[in-house]
């Protein structure tokens, strides 16, 4: 559900997404060979159907990155200067959900499944299709693109980057 919300960026939608997965998910159990771990499985026909949705759709709209600073500029700040409280997790979920929609949707989806879904970077080569040193790059450079979107909402240090994860895997 939650990478279906990352890629959809609507909840009622990630909710049907969801729900369509499961059921197109246990209709195929028998295609599935094993060639991968199951989750790897499940995350790609995740990223299928998501991704057939948003074509469907045609063009997802996406929030700019001007517009949601001059609507929310000071709950980004606070999102990054406070600590969460329960009351406020829910608010800054959806907040984050706007921030990631300011990103390419490639960058956003690598983002949610290395940060939010902590794969390693094999399963995401699996998931994506893709070779390890292309998840190496697309994720440097989501890293990036996110980093230079919040950089006027952060003072000098707060966005962590971890360096180990370029030399992982």
């Amino acid at each position: 559900m939650g990478y279906c919300l990352s890629m959809l960026s609507n909840h009622r939608d990630a909710e049907e997404a969801a729900q369509d997965i499961f059921v197109k998910t246990y209709h195929s159990l028998p295609k599935f060979k094993g060639d991968s771990s199951f989750s790897t499985w499940l995350y790609r026909i995740t990223t299928n159907h998501c991704l057939d949705v948003l074509r469907k759709k045609n063009r997802r709209k996406t929030v700019s990155l001007d517009a949601l600073v001059e609507q929310n500029g000071d709950m980004i700040r606070n999102l990054f200067s406070t600590a969460e409280t329960t009351t406020s997790q829910m608010e800054n979920r959806q907040l984050i959900d706007k921030i990631l929609s300011t990103l390419p949707e490639d960058y956003r989806n690598i983002l949610t499944l290395r940060e939010a879904d902590g794969l390693e970077y094999l399963e995401i080569a699996e998931i994506l299709k893709c070779s390890l040193d292309a998840v190496k790059g697309r994720l440097s450079r989501a890293r990036k693109q996110l980093q230079e979107n919040l950089r006027p909402f952060l003072s000098v240090g707060d966005v962590y980057i971890n360096k180990k994860d370029i030399s992982e895997n």
